[in-house]
Formats: structure tokens, sequence, C-alpha cells
């Protein structure tokens, strides 16, 4: 069973959720601070940034065994191009990162409990 909770990160709440020990964050929530209206837009634009790309298949290679860098390549060569999309259900299934998207999100709400300099506590709205 999930069990739902909240962060508060710059008096901005982000949705968080714990299913089976692993912790996910709401990138959605995130992204509706910089565009209200269209957050998918948001993430849909950031998943297609060259920095982006390479930063996830950097972080792939370090920590997923089985990570294909194959697939990968192909991402790397259209990145930032106008007409190249990546959505995270295509990433998830062109590297294969299966439990690697459960230790990225736990290192995300980890940055932003520090990033509100309040690591270890929970704030409510």
């Amino acid at each position: 069973m999930a069990k739902k909770d909240e962060i508060t990160v710059k008096d901005v709440s982000i949705r968080t959720m714990k299913v089976n020990g692993a912790d996910y964050i709401c990138i959605t929530d995130i992204a509706r601070q910089k565009n209200e209206i269209d957050p998918n837009g948001v993430i849909a634009n950031w998943m297609r940034s060259r920095n982006t790309i390479e930063y996830l298949g950097l972080w792939e290679t370090l920590h997923n065994t089985i990570f294909n860098p194959l697939e990968f390549e192909g991402f790397r060569k259209e990145a930032g191009l106008n007409a190249f999309t990546l959505s995270p259900m295509r990433w998830i299934d062109g590297v294969q990162q299966g439990e690697r998207l459960v230790k990225l999100n736990q290192i995300a709400i980890q940055q932003m409990r520090v990033l509100n300099g309040d690591e270890g506590r929970k704030l409510l709205k």
C-alpha cells in the first residue's frame, strides 16, 4: 500500500509517496511552479535537453547494471533537436532503468530537504 505525504520546499508543497519502502516525488508539482497551466510541457522540455540526457546517461552508466548504452546513444544523438521528444516512459522503456528510478527519486527528495534547510523535519502546509 502506498503512503502519501507532502514536503514543503521554499513555501511550495510537493507531494511524495512511499511504495514498498521506496520514496517517490511528484515532479509535476515542481514543474507546476514554472508553468501552472502546463506542467507537463515543462517536464517534456526538460527531458529533451541535451544536458538532461547527458546527466541521465551518466547516472545510468554509474548506477544501472542493465543500462542499455545503444538505446541511450540514440537519445543522445537526437537530444536538443527541435523534432526530439522524450517522455519519462520512453526513457524507462529505452534504457531499462527499473529500480534506479527509485534511487533517483530518493536523491531528489533529499536534495529538496537540504535546499529547504530542514533535512530531518517535515513541514505541513
